[in-house]
């Protein structure tokens, strides 16, 4: 009984002493060791991966060679279920007392044993809520039969360390936990800043440094209010803040939210705010998710613009179409009208005039239809259609009043879609020329595909200074923009201009 109570008592004051679960193990064995007078002890539990197999997890040796010696092979060792001494504890759930293990055969670490002069060993469970969490061995200097007192001893002290392992196992998930929520935190695009209940900061991440201009060190211990609050918000938060602890609604938690926020230069910015209570124990605290939608507030805004600028443009073109017909086609038919009922009136009577004035409708026919071909190829080329990109660009540069080389196209039919686009990219192109640029000598198109992309360049060796904005560029642009491609005009001054449109054609 002495012996029993020596040994808990011991183990309870090791416990006591420690600084954390792992030490308190330590402290524990080396407790257990110098009760019985032994030099070597060690606890085994479960592999994290592997249930079945027994890893050491703390050591206690006396400072000795050999001791130190059998340490290194015990940490090296990992034991299956019924294999060594814990591995037999470990399937029997019962304490196991060898008189000297320098010659049992059963156990892995004997030649070990026997080169270190550990001898006894007896090995106890470690138990828990849980059940068996555990085996702690303990190994003498010399053989010895085994002892039904300090057995007792023993598996009561199994049971203190039960709740020892549980202690630790709750360290490490705690710990582990901690090192998941740092890491994310880390990682996190989004800026994450945490404040306690005085409204100052205590946690800015890396995304938060970049954002917002501060770093970490300077950031934490200030007034958030102060810091990334704009001047006018600043009542509101801290008197929100106020209502809130003093047991008023939550009115903006666990919400998405748009506001404005400042960067440490003063300058304000749109973020995407949502804000949480930290549960905690103790006073509160609170954690904000801010995201900068900048970028995502100037493509809404270039959207709503785009989309202005094509329904501009549809009645532009509609406009244009009823002016070219009226002023143009129109004309000649009524032309042909009128020369044909007078070539009827004077039919019969003067058959040679008659004769001038039905060639002189068909003369007017002839330039009408062809006044159509052109307003119609102006809309959709039907060669665009029929023949692909290849022939419609090439008619393009037959017909252009500056000189024009295509230098490649594409062979192969591409959607159709891609095709127009591509067509009027060329199509704008040397139109700007003619009307702007007209002593250029020549105009250079490469059309191909490159990574499910169609690339066409257009290039001049005119005077430059062309304006992206333009309303001819602007609309290729919307047009492009809505089959996800992209529009480029560089046109520096005496330097010529390039035009150059990537279309996505993966199909």
């Amino acid at each position: 009984m002495a012996v029993r109570m020596r040994m808990e008592q011991a183990v309870a004051r090791a416990v006591a002493g420690a600084t954390d679960a792992s030490d308190a193990y330590t402290r524990a064995l080396c407790a257990i060791a110098q009760g019985v007078e032994w030099p070597f002890a060690a606890a085994w539990e479960p592999d994290v991966v592997d249930p079945d197999k027994l890893r050491c997890v703390a050591i206690w040796a006396a400072d000795e060679e050999g001791p130190g010696a059998f340490a290194r092979t015990t940490w090296a060792t990992a034991l299956r279920r019924g294999e060594g001494l814990p591995g037999q504890v470990w399937q029997s759930g019962r304490t196991i007392w060898i008189a000297d293990a320098a010659t049992d055969e059963r156990l892995p670490r004997r030649p070990a044993a026997a080169d270190a002069g550990m001898h006894a060993a007896v090995a106890f469970p470690v138990r828990s809520e849980r059940g068996l969490v555990g085996v702690v061995e303990v190994f003498g200097a010399t053989p010895r039969e085994p002892d039904a007192e300090l057995v007792a001893a023993l598996e009561v002290v199994g049971v203190q360390l039960g709740q020892l392992v549980e202690r630790r196992r709750a360290d490490d998930s705690r710990h582990a936990s901690e090192q998941r929520y740092r890491a994310t935190l880390q990682a996190a695009l989004d800026c994450v800043v945490t404040m306690d209940h005085r409204g100052r900061v205590i946690e800015f991440n890396p995304a938060a440094e970049r954002t917002f201009g501060y770093s970490s060190e300077a950031a934490v211990g200030r007034e958030m209010a102060e810091l990334i609050v704009p001047p006018k918000l600043r009542e509101s938060h801290r008197g929100g803040l106020a209502r809130l602890l003093a047991g008023g609604a939550p009115r903006l938690l666990d919400r998405r939210f748009e506001i404005e926020a400042m960067r440490s230069d003063g300058t304000l910015f749109p973020v995407e705010l949502a804000i949480t209570r930290i549960d905690v124990p103790g006073a509160p605290v609170f954690t904000g998710y801010l995201r900068d939608i900048t970028e995502r507030r100037w493509a809404e805004a270039e959207l709503r613009a785009s989309r202005v600028r094509i329904v501009e443009a549809g009645d532009a073109a509609r406009r244009r179409i009823e002016r070219d017909l009226h002023d143009g086609a129109q004309q000649q038919l009524v032309s042909v009208a009128i020369s044909l009922r007078a070539a009827r009136a004077r039919l019969l009577e003067q058959p040679a005039a008659a004769s001038e004035l039905l060639d002189e409708a068909i003369t007017d026919l002839a330039q009408g239809l062809e006044e159509l071909r052109e307003l119609a190829r102006g809309i959709h080329p039907a060669v665009l259609m029929e023949g692909g990109l290849g022939p419609a660009l090439r008619g393009l540069v037959r017909r252009s009043p500056v000189p024009a080389q295509l230098a490649s196209v594409p062979a192969e039919r591409l959607p159709e879609a891609v095709e127009v686009a591509a067509y009027f990219v060329v199509s704008e192109a040397l139109t700007n020329v003619a009307r702007h640029a007209p002593a250029a000598t020549l105009v250079k198109i490469d059309v191909a595909r490159r990574d499910g992309r169609l690339v066409v360049k257009v290039r001049d060796d005119a005077g430059g200074g062309a304006d992206p904005a333009g309303g001819g560029l602007r609309g290729l642009a919307d047009r492009i923009a809505a089959l996800e491609g992209s529009l480029e005009v560089h046109s520096p001054g005496g330097g010529g201009t390039t035009i150059h449109a990537e279309i996505p054609c993966a199909s």
